[in-house]
């Protein structure tokens, strides 16, 4: 496994102006494995996401710190890319959030996203939203600054007020929340294409676009929002909507027909779903540690 500095310099090597990096959303281990296992470089621990798997609610500011802090962990020991993990409105004010950066650096976050919206908060594509003040994110982003330890571990400010305010306000904030030490800047919910592209141009630096589908931004291809100036193209739960719809689909078929029958193509195969889990390597370390020739072999050695 890569030591969680290497993923951070690595992640923030590939968050360039204009690369137009893919980064998925997990919103567990599994997912995140194939993830990775599909070629991605980095994956996105979503809020929502988690939300959603873990509790069957809808994001809406339910999860706590140490809930999402435990996905991070699973992540971390199950993938070897970086993980960016959305930290949502940091679970309080200033002092809270610099605890939330500690804990989900510790956790493996290779970069932790916070947002400007009150808590508890709500998807950034739902309505109903509130953002607090811009002084305040401007304080919580300082705390999250001084709050990690590796200066490599990226800070991601997103702002909501593109829905609660004006756009114009929206990219007012991201430039306060880079001039205090932002490294990437997340304008959330833009609308149209005209605004997709006035986000890099008006405040030059890191920048992330959100695509969700059935969500408020329109889905352009990566090459189109690399060329805008996009650094990282999110699609935080592709994967779970994904998921969600084979299920169900699965389950219709299973209290339709009373079998699988006629729905094996939608069922991933018994050993491609070993593979998927790592299986053989645990395997591997059972015959190593726990078989009775290995137990004979540590009692000799230590004998000796």
């Amino acid at each position: 496994m890569a030591e969680a500095g290497d993923q951070n310099a690595a992640l923030r090597r590939l968050m360039k102006a204009g690369a137009g990096l893919i980064i998925p959303g997990a919103p567990n281990a599994l997912t995140a494995r194939i993830i990775e296992g599909a070629g991605f470089e980095a994956v996105y621990v979503t809020g929502a996401g988690v939300a959603n798997a873990y509790l069957g609610a809808p994001d809406v500011g339910l999860t706590t710190a140490t809930e999402v802090a435990e996905h991070v962990m699973a992540i971390r020991d199950a993938v070897r890319v970086p993980i960016v993990v959305d930290g949502d409105t940091g679970f309080g004010n200033a002092v809270n959030l610099g605890r939330t950066v500690r804990l989900f650096e510790r956790a493996g976050a290779s970069a932790i996203q916070i947002e400007d919206q009150v808590f508890p908060k709500r998807c950034g594509h739902f309505e109903g939203k509130e953002v607090v003040s811009c002084d305040e994110m401007v304080q919580k982003v300082k705390a999250a600054v001084d709050a990690r330890l590796d200066p490599n571990m990226m800070i991601i400010a997103r702002t909501d007020a593109r829905a609660v305010t004006s756009f114009d306000d929206a990219l007012e904030r991201a430039a306060a929340y880079q001039e205090v030490g932002a490294d990437v800047l997340f304008v959330e919910a833009p609308q149209n294409v005209d605004e997709l592209r006035r986000i890099p141009q008006a405040v030059p630096g890191i920048h992330i676009c959100n695509l969700v589908f059935g969500g408020k931004t329109p889905l352009f291809p990566r090459e189109e929002l690399a060329a805008m100036g996009f650094a990282a193209i999110l699609y935080a739960n592709a994967a779970l909507q994904a998921s969600m719809l084979a299920m169900k689909s699965v389950m219709a078929h299973l209290k339709s027909h009373g079998s699988l029958a006629g729905a094996e193509a939608q069922v991933i195969s018994f050993k491609d779903r070993q593979e998927l889990v790592d299986h053989a390597r645990y395997m591997a370390l059972e015959a190593r540690y726990c078989t009775p020739s290995a137990q004979t072999d540590v009692k000799k050695g230590a004998a000796r």
